[in-house]
């Protein structure tokens, strides 16, 4: 029974090894055959990889070179019905840094194929993933346009994107580029302000940008009309602003604008100053456009600017507006003596000039031609 047994365990055990031994002899030629397929997907995902170092690197012709193998490899797995992860998404990237090597090498031809290439390939694909390849290879091509000093045509990329993908802090970065360079400040302004929204611009980045780009709007106007349209246009807040403010007013002015409109532009920015919360310069700025508005002076701005006399009797600003405004009323003695208490305080040499030209209209009117001409060749000095 034991040797039975034993027979039984031999034949068993030889069987078993025989059926091991003929599967491994059938499957050889399969396991070549994968072997050489992960070669080829190793040799695949080095190329992927030279080619992003050397684009990044500078190397570009290297990085193209590595591109194209990334393609010669992939047809190769594709020929040999070999099923590779994500064939087609690493098939779109190679044309994306090929396009790209293209574009640094400044040839227009070769970058486009690829760039239509990716287009096709990524359409036939309903992937999401392959959805954001199309969308950045768009937004790559934007930025191609602009680099070629063609804002159009980046715009016009651009507004092939999705909503979603057009609103993105890329795409609102590359659009307000192509706008300003296409001069398109109404386009530069409304990119601005989406991006300052998004947190695209530090908030004083932003409030500087637009107010940039406000100015060149204001100095665009060439009448009232379309001045005080654009000015209705305007946030609260970037009216407010005051180097959206002052340059608007003065642009007012300019234009023979009326003067009661001007000083109400001027008003939050008056509180401001007020309050304490309006910088030196700016503060300078004010009280030289609200010289240029004292026109047809109402009695509440009289009001006001008494009271902060009142509250500031040693403010040498609101001495010279005082002084100004008794001026436009016709009020010699006590515009010329707030006229020379201001003038040893001023700091800012515009309205040194502008204070020493008040007195000097001052002494011509009380007939002292010696006193009016020291008090022009003070004011030509001071603004020289």
């Amino acid at each position: 029974l034991n040797m039975v047994l034993l027979l039984l365990f031999a034949v068993f055990a030889t069987s078993y090894a025989a059926l091991r031994a003929f599967s491994v002899l059938v499957m050889l030629p399969h396991q070549a055959k994968r072997w050489r397929q992960q070669q080829k997907e190793r040799k695949l995902y080095a190329a992927l990889i030279r080619s992003l170092v050397h684009l990044q690197a500078g190397r570009f012709v290297r990085a193209s070179k590595s591109a194209r193998e990334l393609l010669e490899h992939s047809n190769s797995l594709r020929h040999s019905n070999a099923a590779v992860p994500l064939d087609s998404s690493l098939r779109s990237i190679a044309h994306l840094l090929a396009a790209d090597s293209a574009h640094a090498l400044q040839d227009p031809s070769v970058r486009d194929q690829h760039y239509a290439q990716l287009l096709e390939d990524t359409s036939q694909q309903p992937s999401p993933l392959a959805q954001e390849l199309r969308e950045g290879i768009q937004m790559r091509a934007a930025r191609w346009a602009l680099d070629d000093r063609n804002p159009q045509e980046s715009l016009q990329r651009l507004a092939q994107l999705p909503q979603g993908a057009a609103r993105r802090t890329l795409a609102l970065r590359i659009k307000l580029k192509a706008a300003r360079l296409a001069q398109d400040n109404a386009t530069a302004l409304e990119t601005t302000r989406l991006l300052a929204k998004h947190g695209g611009f530090t908030p004083a980045s932003a409030s500087s940008l637009i107010a940039s780009l406000v100015g060149e709007e204001i100095r665009a106007c060439h009448d009232t009309q379309q001045l005080e349209k654009l000015w209705r246009s305007l946030p609260t807040a970037e009216q407010h602003h005051p180097d959206i403010a002052l340059p608007a007013v003065r642009q007012w002015i300019d234009l023979a604008g009326d003067a009661t409109q001007a000083r109400q532009w001027l008003l939050p920015l008056w509180e401001a100053y007020i309050q304490g919360q309006l910088p030196t310069y700016q503060a300078q700025r004010l009280f030289l456009a609200l010289q240029h508005s004292l026109e047809n002076l109402d009695g509440a701005w009289l009001k006001r600017i008494e009271q902060a006399q009142t509250h500031y009797p040693k403010e040498a600003l609101l001495q010279y507006l005082g002084g100004m405004a008794c001026l436009q009323r016709q009020l010699w003695g006590k515009a010329e003596q707030l006229l020379r208490q201001s003038l040893p305080r001023l700091q800012d040499t515009a309205l040194q000039a502008s204070c020493w030209r008040a007195l000097a209209i001052l002494a011509e009117q009380r007939n002292d031609p010696a006193a009016a001409t020291t008090a022009w060749r003070a004011a030509a000095l001071a603004r020289d």
